[in-house]
């Protein structure tokens, strides 16, 4: 058979060109779609600033989340939800939309009178006078309470879905803050709640942001707020229409223009249309809003609110507290994925099963030697996390370690060698992780699925006889060492197997070389040790040593040399040593490579 080489590069002049046929997209969307028009800032401060403090936080998920389920939650299912939200540690829970039933209503009073003091109950409702009515209804009561209000103000909402202009707008949202004042702060009957009001421009990101500065300035001025008691003018990518920079400079644009800047608290509610949720919540705290809005894990209308778990997580693992409590996400992801009956996708950051776990090798050597090292870091008194792929340390959101490396067909050598570590505190010599991995790769390919850390612990057992658990021919009874000269060592002892007491003898440079001669000479074939480790397990009075030994020997049915490991563990590093070779020998047996000699049978010896 003849091979002739073709260069690549008449290679690829032959293969045709692949044309886009475009069967429904446009082949120049410009036609039809025209990219929003961003402000035009020069002297924007936000780029220069980092976030060094937890923002107000409030959960949407019983309102915006709730409303966006096929299936919404039962009264049951938000009264549980409602508390794993007190756990974690929120103070402010939009609630309901209590004018639009009578189930929704009927939770809010359940929410008002249930609320731990410090706790704001929030509702939602249209600028409506009977709707309001029936929302201050719903919230009187309350310890602390905050009557929300939104009204559309970008052009394209105004002028389609409400044919209202600037100025219609401004009146209507002016009539609407006058009542809920009204019937709040003003009534004397309601003195006992400390109301708080609410307004949302809605489509904010859509709006000309001075026509949102405009009529928020004359919502505050019918409102009256106080530094003590600031009004909240929540800033709302309702529908996320441009790049998260944009976002930002519409913040900082209004924080910056908006008069009695003191009175007043700046909230985001973003949307996640273009996928940029997280990263508009994070420039716009830059640019600065002082709240955030959102829902835990990212649930809410049409692609979601903003991930309120990421956002805060984020600013964790920068170093800032985020004020909210999530040491047992498990926990959480099992209260949203019950009530929401939508499931927490597995590569949702923090939260998702897979997002601490590394198939590919390569990820998981590097994670193995971030432990390595850490481990040696942390006893010289550096207690930073600087762990290659793990920007979270998984135990801070009450994960184990067992689930950071998982072994499928990708994995590498520190796949298998993790899981060792982890289950039987076993950090296994390079050779001996490049030889177990391409056995569990091997296992993984034969089963086509992801092998558990059970299943790779009894893979490791079989392969390598550990501590001679699978396989016991022979055992030894008791040993001596004399030194014969200053680089000769003499071994004699006793050993059992088909319940017979056999003595050995073997000479070498120490106890382990001693010990593999007289094997030698009693099994009558050659064997020599190939490689050698050890090292401690645990820690104080608990620890023990752990020994690897690789002999290398003839198999008789190979002309080639043949090579096996073997482990053994024990309180004394001597001890474990032998162990180690009796594993390998018992294993060289099992195989049926050496065969035990026939010997007649004698007096048992005493153990020593």
């Amino acid at each position: 058979m003849r091979f002739t080489f073709v260069p690549f590069s008449r290679c690829a002049k032959s293969i045709p060109p692949i044309k886009l046929s475009y069967k429904n997209m446009l082949r120049d969307p410009s036609v039809k779609y025209r990219a929003h028009k961003p402000l035009t800032m020069t002297n924007r401060k936000w780029p220069d600033n980092t976030i060094k403090k937890a923002p107000r936080w409030l959960s949407t998920d019983l309102r915006d989340g709730n409303q966006s389920l096929p299936d919404p939650m039962s009264v049951e299912q938000k009264k549980e939800y409602f508390h794993k939200l007190l756990e974690i540690g929120f103070k402010e829970i939009e609630v309901a939309f209590p004018s639009a039933s009578q189930t929704d209503f009927d939770f809010t009073r359940y929410a008002v009178e249930n609320a731990p003091d410090d706790v704001t109950i929030q509702a939602l409702v249209q600028s409506r006078e009977h709707l309001i009515r029936r929302t201050v209804e719903a919230l009187t009561g309350a310890k602390r309470a905050t009557v929300h209000t939104y009204l559309a103000t970008s052009d394209m909402f105004r002028e389609i879905v409400f044919n209202m202009s600037q100025e219609e707008a401004i009146a209507k949202a002016i009539e609407a803050t006058k009542l809920v004042r009204s019937l709040t702060k003003d009534d004397p009957s309601q003195s006992a709640t400390r109301w708080t009001y609410e307004f949302s421009p809605e489509c904010f990101s859509d709006t000309p942001t001075e026509f949102a500065v405009q009529i928020c300035e004359a919502v505050k001025q019918a409102w009256e707020p106080t530094e003590d008691n600031p009004l909240i003018f929540n800033l709302p990518a309702t529908v996320e229409v441009t790049t998260p920079n944009v976002y930002a400079d519409q913040i900082e644009y209004f924080s910056t223009h908006i008069s009695e800047r003191n009175k007043v608290c700046i909230s985001t509610h973003t949307h996640n249309d273009r996928g940029c949720g997280v990263a508009a919540t994070e420039l716009a705290l830059m640019a600065g809003a002082d709240r955030v809005e959102g829902c835990v894990f990212g649930n809410g209308e049409r692609t979601g609110n903003v991930d309120i778990v990421t956002v805060a997580l984020n600013m964790y693992t920068h170093g800032v507290a985020p004020e909210l409590d999530f040491s047992d996400i498990k926990s959480l992801v099992e209260v949203v994925e019950r009530c929401n009956k939508i499931p927490v996708p597995q590569r949702a950051p923090y939260g998702g099963d897979l997002v601490v776990c590394a198939f590919s090798g390569s990820h998981q050597d590097a994670i193995k030697k971030g432990f390595s090292v850490q481990e040696r870091k942390r006893k010289e008194g550096d207690h930073y996390w600087r762990i290659p792929y793990l920007p979270l340390d998984p135990k801070d959101i009450g994960r184990d370690y067992e689930a950071v490396i998982r072994v499928n067909s990708q994995s590498g050598k520190g796949g298998a060698a993790w899981i060792i570590l982890r289950s039987l505190g076993l950090d296994l010599p390079r050779i001996m992780q490049i030889e177990f991995s391409t056995m569990v790769q091997e296992a993984a390919d034969r089963r086509g699925k992801e092998l558990q850390a059970s299943e790779i612990t009894n893979l490791f057992k079989d392969t390598y006889n550990y501590d001679s658990e699978r396989h016991k021919y022979i055992s030894l009874l008791d040993y001596e060492v004399k030194k014969l000269d200053n680089e000769t060592r003499h071994l004699t002892g006793q050993v059992e197997f088909h319940d017979k007491v056999v003595s050995i003898d073997g000479t070498g440079n120490g106890p382990i070389s001693s010990l593999v001669d007289a094997l030698s000479n009693l099994l009558n074939t050659k064997l020599s040790v190939e490689n050698y480790s050890e090292h401690s397990l645990g820690s104080g009075s608990s620890t023990q040593a752990a020994s690897y030994v690789q002999i290398r020997y003839r198999s008789p049915n190979d002309n080639e040399k043949a090579y096996t490991w073997g482990v053994g563990v024990s309180e004394d590093v001597g001890d474990a040593s032998v162990k180690a070779i009796f594993s390998t020998v018992n294993n060289i047996i099992h195989n049926g490579d050496i065969e035990l000699p026939t010997v007649q049978k004698k007096q048992k010896a005493s153990s020593a």
